[in-house]
């Protein structure tokens, strides 16, 4: 292994290879030093590409992918920026996907860029804020750069041996944040519909956002949650703080919290720091289908940008925008409907826009990401539309109920031939 101590030592030339395919951790575990050198050496080396998962960071401009050419799962964070722009290649696949596409060779990886902590007494590092297909991209490459940032936490679950490191790039950086977002009264409405189906001793899985953080506010009088998720943000700290989440009845896992990304600020990277509370693990773990059967009242929370009246749902493109990202939903959707005493529910706004526009519709304006026969729990701030069992008909009833007042009289014409058949 090469240790560089400087960003401005570094010569990438000396590791890759005209036309290498990279693979980088993703959100907030994006190696931020070694994306920089990249995109200044790129065109000496020529014809890269990478494969970036998320992107909060802010580095991965239009101007950027002139130089290496960017492929993702879908438009998280800054990427928006790309496909508005027509700088990003989206190759749509479900987030559990993406480790075994890279086994498989269908997602290209040559190189692998890592941020890490500082090694532990063994000379392990720590994957710290992220491990999702981490591991994977990592036993496939032929390089793996590491950046050592001893601003990351040193977090339980997947490790990186020094042995595996080919070059490590010495720094201290601050991490990647994603501040809690501002929550609205339109926020504060879904979340209280949402938080009415987690119990007493749930599992909960949910992502990272304003609704997110609106449910979580809602459950400081709940008792032994568990969290099995494949991301979380600050609002867990809040909750574990105050003793709601134990973990204490989780048939696997018991007294510990199971997660594969953390997004969110230093309050809980510190938190998590050497916490035996949180183990990261990979999505092979995470979103396993067999794993997350073991799961009793699993309750799932996911969004969406639009959802039709027979229960499809789209997250990932309004019209000709690509907006979003299939994700972990489909993984945690069928889930939380499957799980004994459990639910899965998708929860969006009535209107976007500035209430010009319903987010309940006749017909989906993009690709179906969840399929009418996996959905449950339809959830908007005018209330929850349960779907599981319940006929198209009843279906687009349910769902006109919940969709903004000043949209159901054309639901429900544009519903008139369902409502006839029957389907």
């Amino acid at each position: 292994m090469t240790t560089v101590t400087d960003a401005a030592g570094l010569d990438l030339g000396q590791y890759l290879r005209r036309g290498d395919r990279i693979v980088w951790g993703q959100a907030c575990g994006e190696p931020t030093t070694l994306i920089e050198t990249l995109i200044e050496q790129a065109e000496g080396i020529g014809e890269l590409s990478a494969f970036a998962a998320t992107s909060f960071s802010k580095l991965l401009t239009v101007e950027a992918a002139g130089k290496v050419r960017l492929s993702s799962m879908g438009a998280i964070g800054t990427l928006r920026t790309l496909t508005a722009a027509g700088k990003l290649d989206v190759i749509p696949c479900h987030v559990s996907q993406v480790g075994p596409y890279i086994e498989q060779g269908l997602i290209g990886c040559d190189v692998a860029f890592v941020q890490v902590s500082p090694a532990d007494a063994h000379g392990n590092h720590s994957f710290g804020l992220i491990s999702d297909f981490v591991q994977a991209a990592v036993s496939k490459a032929r390089v793996v750069i590491a950046e050592v940032n001893d601003q990351v936490p040193y977090t339980f679950g997947e490790m990186l041996p020094a042995s595996k490191i080919t070059c490590a790039l010495q720094v201290s950086r601050p991490l990647v944040e994603v501040p809690a977002a501002k929550i609205t009264a339109t926020d504060e409405a879904i979340a209280k519909f949402s938080a009415a189906y987690i119990e007493d001793g749930a599992v909960i899985q949910t992502g990272v956002g304003a609704v997110p953080d609106a449910i979580l506010r809602l459950l400081g009088d709940r008792k032994d949650l568990g969290v099995h998720s494949g991301m979380l943000g600050d609002g867990l700290v809040d909750l574990i703080e105050a003793g709601v989440v134990t973990n204490a009845h989780k048939r696997i896992d018991p007294g510990v919290c199971i997660n594969g990304a953390l997004i969110g600020t230093h309050r809980l990277y510190r938190w998590a720091h050497r916490n035996t509370a949180i183990r990261m693990c990979a999505t092979s773990y995470t979103h396993d289908a067999a794993v997350l059967a073991q799961l009793d009242r699993l309750v799932t929370i996911n969004s969406a940008l639009e959802v039709d009246l027979t229960g499809q749902v789209n997250a990932e493109q309004s019209g000709s925008a690509y907006l979003g990202g299939t994700g972990g939903q489909v993984d945690f959707v069928r889930a939380g409907a499957r799980s004994p005493g459990g639910r899965s529910i998708v929860a969006l706004a009535a209107t976007a826009k500035g209430g010009s526009l319903s987010k309940i519709v006749p017909a989906l304006s993009g690709p179906v990401t969840t399929a009418r026969t996996e959905a449950d729990v339809i959830v908007t701030e005018f209330g929850a539309a349960e779907l599981r069992g319940q006929t198209l008909a009843e279906r687009a009833r349910r769902l006109i109920a919940i969709a903004h007042p000043d949209f159901r009289e054309n639901l429900e014409r544009a519903a008139h031939d369902t409502f006839r058949r029957g389907y």
